[in-house]
């Protein structure tokens, strides 16, 4: 099972906590490309402690949104898109090459990863984008979502991921962040749900509904001191049940 994290998300003075022991507890990093956060010097940071942990790196692809973090959806057009995804890709690859380590996967940030779910014209732009830069490149996400149907049809590596920590509803999906409830703070609940997707490929969800989930990669929340907890208790979970922990890519 791999398990996957956000990191580099710092911008200049701003800076998030909780990068250094991620970087212990995942195996594959998601570094922010410097449009909804991150900054050349932090993406230089993060690849390069990516590759002395042996750590596999992914580009985390968001709007161009720094103020919002990335979580406000933005009506781009394919053109627009597209070059931003480009733009993305590029500058994450060139610093990781520089250190010696390489963009192996991507994955879609905050709103551009919810809309992409179900917005085809999005999840176009996206996936010609990446297409156009590396064909072979695999991409990260939610099951039944546009996007990974779209880059499965261009011939991409697929992979999906699961959270241990937040809420499904009984089609499978996620209950949105707007509801009451949409994530989980109990953290022996939390480990043990981890444990069941990675050995049983299954979740509880919110009304009861047993759904068959059969993820490739557990997502880690990062960012605080507790959440750093969380997943260090996920981990230890992990392995004490047997799971052997490898990045999918």
């Amino acid at each position: 099972m791999d398990l996957n994290a956000d990191v580099g998300q710092s911008f200049g003075s701003w800076t998030t906590g909780g990068d250094p022991a991620m970087f212990q507890l995942a195996t594959s990093v998601n570094v922010a490309c410097g449009l909804h956060a991150g900054d050349p010097v932090t993406m230089l940071d993060s690849c390069r402690a990516a590759y002395e942990l042996d750590v596999t790196v992914g580009a985390h692809l968001g709007y161009r949104d720094l103020a919002g973090y990335g979580q406000r959806s933005l009506g781009m057009s394919f053109d627009e898109l597209f070059g931003d995804v480009l733009y993305q890709l590029g500058a994450l690859d060139g610093v990781a090459h520089a250190v010696g380590a390489s963009v192996d996967y991507v994955k879609l940030h905050g709103a551009l990863y919810d809309t992409t779910i179900h917005d085809a014209e999005q999840a176009s732009a996206v996936v010609a984008a990446v297409n156009a830069y590396d064909p072979g490149l695999p991409f990260l996400g939610l099951p039944g979502s546009e996007l990974l149907k779209q880059a499965k049809e261009a011939g991409h590596p697929v992979f999906v991921e699961a959270f241990a920590d937040r809420a499904y509803l009984a089609d499978g999906t996620l209950v949105p962040l707007s509801e009451e409830n949409a994530v989980l703070h109990d953290v022996d609940a939390v480990v043990e749900r981890a444990i069941r997707l990675a050995t049983q490929g299954e979740v509880v969800a919110a009304d009861g509904t047993v759904v068959a989930l059969r993820p490739d990669s557990l997502r880690l929340q990062g960012g605080s001191p507790a959440a750093v907890e969380t997943a260090a208790r996920i981990r230890a979970g992990l392995e004490a049940a047997g799971v052997g922990l490898e990045s999918f890519a």
